[in-house]
């Protein structure tokens, strides 16, 4: 097993692996500390939630005496024309109908309570706080740091990173492209080149001089053990945990990730205006070269009919986010998943 250096050594772990925080159910306080109880860094995933969930969620977390860190969506919107909007959900009005969910009239366009959510961690530090699909503004990252929070940036390329290295982030979240759910690119109207993770990381380490955490399509020990020797200080995973006992993974989602019936992961803005990838199934294949660029507003528009196909096992209808190590997913606890992901 490869022992754990730099920042997250003085964080008391003793495994080179990160449970990457996944918004919208699948991240646990339970699953977070049972990730550091296996000492390895669990992240809550702020996004979606209100600050006063997030207040809760930090509590109970903390309530374990553990380390931890907490994701956090930063502004960076993808504004849609009233004209885009409309002519999508007039799409997706039939499915809507199936499930009796009304969908938003008009494009809804917020930031997540950024603002309100720092300053929660500002009043309330804690130890890690993690930036998607945005870089904040300096100022932000300076004022964490001297509340004692090591800040992460997320990031797609090594011209994201230099970006991030630059706003004076403490470390990197080097996320490839293969990973499950939404990219963190800070272009979602322009993605990356895909490049094999390792190769990557190395250039990334080659560029900036800011540790790197590799995240992206990592099922096994070995794919592990790649990144590490590629220059990452250690190694995130999310798509692994899916069926943790721990996770709070939807059943729809859970039976999906073993299902013979979807056979490939695929990137599709289809579900939230944002390129994402998940299980290919027939709404990707009805909507998807139907679907506008528009954060968060598609996200908004097709929420409510998500929820309602998920409660109902609808698995054809609703996103499946999953990497494309999703058949390596494991229904055990997170402390041994994470343990045999970190060669032990």
């Amino acid at each position: 097993m490869v022992p754990v250096s730099g920042a997250l050594r003085n964080l008391g772990l003793t495994l080179p692996v990160v449970a990457a925080p996944m918004a919208g159910g699948p991240t646990t306080p339970t699953l977070v500390i049972a990730a550091a109880r296996a000492g390895a860094l669990g992240f809550l995933a702020a996004g979606y939630k209100t600050p006063d969930a997030v207040r809760s969620e930090i509590a109970a977390v903390r309530a374990a005496s553990v380390p931890f860190g907490v994701n956090v969506f930063a502004p960076n919107p993808v504004p849609i024309s009233t004209t885009d909007y409309r002519a999508y959900r007039s799409s997706l009005q039939a499915v809507a109908g199936r499930f009796e969910v009304d969908l938003p009239a008009e494009p809804v366009e917020d930031d997540d309570a950024f603002a309100a959510k720092i300053d929660l961690l500002l009043a309330d530090p804690v130890p890690v706080v993690s930036f998607t699909f945005g870089v904040p503004g300096g100022e932000v990252i300076r004022a964490l740091q001297k509340a004692g929070t090591t800040v992460v940036q997320t990031v797609t390329s090594v011209e994201e990173a230099a970006l991030a290295a630059e706003a004076g982030a403490d470390m990197l979240a080097v996320q490839g492209a293969v990973a499950g759910g939404h990219s963190a690119t800070l272009t979602p109207e322009r993605m990356a080149a895909p490049v094999p993770l390792p190769d990557l990381v190395a250039q990334v380490v080659g560029a900036v001089r800011v540790p790197v955490i590799a995240a992206g399509g990592l099922a096994s020990a070995d794919d592990v053990a790649g990144v590490l020797a590629a220059g990452a200080t250690a190694a995130a995973v999310g798509t692994a945990l899916l069926r943790a006992d721990e996770s709070g993974t939807s059943a729809t989602h859970r039976a999906a990730l073993v299902d013979p019936a979807f056979t490939e992961t695929v990137v599709t803005r289809a579900f939230t205006g944002r390129p994402a990838r998940g299980l290919r199934n027939r709404f990707i294949d009805e909507f998807d070269s139907l679907a506008p660029l528009g954060y968060p507003a598609i996200h908004h528009l097709t929420s409510p009919m998500r929820k309602a196909a998920a409660a109902a096992g609808e698995a054809q209808l609703v996103h499946l986010w999953a990497g494309t190590g999703y058949r390596l997913a494991q229904q055990k606890p997170a402390g041994e998943i994470l343990t045999e992901l970190a060669g032990g």
